[in-house]
C-alpha cells in the first residue's frame, strides 16, 4: 500500500486509467471481431476508427493499427 499522498493518487490514476484501457481494448477487439464475420464497408470504416483512436491514445502502436488497418482490408477485397 503506498504511504505518501502522491503515491495514493498514482495509485487512483493508475486504477482508473486501467479500467479505461481495458474497456477501449476490449471494444477495439469486438469491433475487428465483427468485421472478420462478414466484412463490409461500413464496418472496415468503424475499425479504422477504433484503431486510429486507439493509435492516438497510445492503447496500440502506431505500427501495429496500420498493420491491422492492411491486413483487414485485404479481407475486403480479396486478391485476384
Amino acid at each position: 500500500m503506498p504511504n505518501t499522498t502522491s503515491a495514493k493518487k498514482a495509485l487512483r490514476q493508475n486504477i482508473t486509467r486501467r479500467a479505461r484501457n481495458i474497456k477501449r481494448r476490449k471494444t477495439l477487439r469486438e469491433t475487428v471481431k465483427d468485421y472478420k464475420k462478414s466484412p463490409t464497408a461500413e464496418k472496415l470504416s468503424a475499425v479504422y476508427k477504433k484503431l486510429d483512436k486507439a493509435a492516438k491514445v497510445k492503447l496500440i502502436k502506431k505500427n501495429k493499427a496500420s498493420r491491422l488497418k492492411s491486413r483487414l482490408s485485404k479481407k475486403l477485397t480479396p486478391a485476384k
